[in-house]
């Protein structure tokens, strides 16, 4: 059971960034503007009220806002990403392994995100909370753990 939810959350990540991808490009954007111009020609607008004219109008409206608020949220990512990578690659005590980490998958991330919290919980026991530590630490740490039990049995 647990292997087809890791299977599946798998296939829903590739999906996730695939349709990210999609639906922030140009030319879907150009193919929606195309949509909407032939829905708006072809619409009988004699027929109908006003008020269902300007829902119509709207509701181009807010489609077409779609990909372009997807292709500026694609774009800022992108860039806040590189920002943060260009921080982590220059600081001397930070750990290389997060640059990229947008990458991982969604399991990856809650591991990593264990690692910060047992770095969190040691600072505040050890009341070193001003003391920097990357969670470099905590994975060379557990590495010396493991060998230790290994030597022991």
């Amino acid at each position: 059971m647990k292997n087809i939810y890791k299977k599946t959350e798998y296939i829903f990540e590739k999906f996730s960034t695939a349709s990210l991808k999609v639906f922030g490009s140009s030319i879907t954007f150009i193919i929606a503007v195309i949509i909407v111009i032939i829905y708006l020609i072809s619409t009988p607008y004699n027929n109908q009220s006003f008020h269902t004219t300007i829902y119509d109008i709207i509701l181009c409206f807010t489609f077409l806002g779609f990909f372009i608020i997807q292709k500026t949220i694609n774009k800022s990512n992108a860039a806040q990403n590189l920002k943060i990578n260009e921080l982590l690659s220059t600081h001397e005590h930070a750990s290389n392994r997060m640059v990229n980490i947008e990458t991982k998958s969604e399991a990856e991330l809650h591991e990593l995100a264990k690692h910060y919290s047992t770095i969190g919980q040691e600072a505040e026991k050890e009341g070193e909370l001003l003391t920097a530590k990357s969670i470099e630490h905590i994975l060379e740490r557990n590495k010396e753990d493991e060998k230790d039990i290994l030597e022991d049995t």
